[in-house]
């Protein structure tokens, strides 16, 4: 078969924007598009919306039992998707279904999910609204071919990988893929693929962690030299601030990579931060598109729109953080002390965020997206501590993040800011060693103020500047 020469782009569409018919003629316009500007789709979903928190609620039920209601509801779901697309039900869905109901009926058995399971039954949303979105596609006369993404993604080897991290967070490689790139241009019409999932060196099902669409859409585009990546969501685009928070915060026109993963680590949900690296190692230009409004350009990543002035981007917070205080009173010159302390957290699965130290204390924050931080954790962890130093555990603390460039030169204008912490504590202060961003840590009660008064006194006169929406 001859191969289709155009040039690849990745369009990544995540729960909201596959779950309506509306959607879904959006995204057939969009593709269209695409192939109007010469450009080989290469179309990526997620799972329905709130499909996977109801695949997480079957696994707890195979445990604790009830896991029938799930499997209904899951079908139900995916059955009055289907009519709503007039996409034939069981033909698209229901050897998956089945599949999934065996897979459940097993682990309720033996009352178990191993990682390897958990990993086979969470793949079924992804699975699943692909089958019912290329059928769609196709009836609507866009020629589209369904495509395995686990045949496309293999998980490196990781030895020392715990069996959480090896079946639910693997890595992939971001290398440019040639045969790869052979083996689908030898296909036909536009490629729909899934987001999150993969497939390890034995060929068995792994997940790229919650929230993983979007990395995958940057693994396609780095393995196949896309042309673009485009993550289209139910928001804009990328912004100074929630804009729940902050209802007159802008949308951020153009980033430049460190930028957006600064402002994806630090708090904002609109784009997954492991997603940036492929596509900075490749000179990708990512895109972040509305699918509900795909008339608004959005915000575009790139190596393009760098600048060395001195300007905050964005304010980020997260909530939920815990953070460790280590009292080290007569201990810090002794060699190898401080690799002792942090040598407690990953004992215990725990990964550090930030990190304050001084001659008398050590001070850390775990944020609990990457961390499962339950009370019987972290007293393990305080006992562990204990043999070294004084700890203190303290939480709920949220973190609100300045993000931008050459931060160090606009520290002067944060006192009128800091004014509403007259009379609260700030916990902890760290500053970035990239000049990127610097983070406050406060009680979470306390982090809409301290956002909403940064936002107010770094973005209330920035007028009609270009890089705002």
């Amino acid at each position: 078969m001859e191969q289709d020469s155009r040039r690849w782009v990745i369009l990544k569409f995540g729960g909201t924007s596959v779950s309506s018919r509306e959607r879904w003629e959006t995204i057939a316009g969009i593709v269209r598009e695409r192939e109007n500007e010469g450009l080989r789709p290469v179309v990526v979903c997620s799972a329905v919306s709130q499909v996977s928190n109801t695949l997480e609620d079957l696994i707890r039920k195979c445990v604790v039992g009830g896991h029938d209601g799930v499997m209904d509801r899951l079908e139900q779901r995916h059955r009055e998707h289907c009519a709503t697309l007039d996409v034939p039900f069981e033909e698209t869905c229901g050897e998956l279904l089945d599949r999934l109901r065996q897979l459940a009926q097993g682990a309720s058995l033996v009352q178990e999910v191993s990682p390897r399971l958990h990993a086979r039954i969470m793949s079924a949303g992804e699975l699943l609204s692909t089958r019912i979105g290329a059928a769609f596609l196709n009836r609507f006369g866009v020629e589209t071919t369904w495509v395995d993404a686990r045949e496309c993604l293999e998980a490196l080897p990781e030895p020392t990988a715990s069996p959480e991290r090896a079946w639910l967070s693997a890595t992939i490689s971001d290398d440019a893929d040639p045969v790869l790139q052979k083996r689908l241009a030898r296909t036909t019409g536009v490629l729909l693929t899934q987001g999150f999932i993969a497939q390890n060196a034995d060929g068995h099902t792994v997940l790229l962690g919650r929230g993983g669409s979007d990395t995958s859409a940057a693994l396609f585009a780095a393995r196949l030299q896309a042309a673009r990546c485009e993550i289209w969501t139910d928001v804009p685009g990328m912004y100074t601030a929630n804009p729940r928070q902050v209802p007159d915060a802008r949308m951020l026109r153009f980033l430049e990579y460190d930028e957006a993963q600064e402002i994806a680590s630090t708090g904002a949900k609109v784009l997954h931060p492991r997603c940036i690296a492929p596509v900075r190692r490749h000179n990708i230009p990512l895109h972040i598109r509305c699918t509900p409004h795909p008339e608004i350009e959005g915000t575009v990543i790139s190596a393009d729109c760098s600048t060395t002035r001195a300007a905050v981007k964005a304010i980020s917070a997260r909530s939920g953080m815990t953070m460790v205080s280590m009292d080290t009173v007569g201990m810090w010159q002794q060699v190898g002390f401080l690799a002792s302390l942090l040598a407690c957290f990953p004992k215990h699965g725990l990964s550090v965020d930030d990190i304050s130290t001084s001659q008398s204390n050590v001070t850390v924050t775990l944020d609990p997206a990457g961390n499962a931080l339950n009370p019987q954790v972290l007293e393990a962890l305080r006992q562990d501590l204990a043999e070294l130093c004084k700890p203190r555990i303290v939480g709920p603390c949220a973190s609100v993040s300045l993000v931008g460039r050459n931060i160090r030169s606009i520290l002067h204008k944060l006192g009128p800011a800091l004014e509403v912490f007259e009379e609260k504590l700030i916990h902890m202060v760290t500053q970035a060693a990239s000049d990127l961003n610097i983070t406050f840590v406060v009680d979470e009660a306390e982090a809409d103020r301290l956002v909403q008064r940064l936002h107010w006194l770094f973005f209330q006169n920035v007028g009609r500047d270009t890089q705002f929406g």
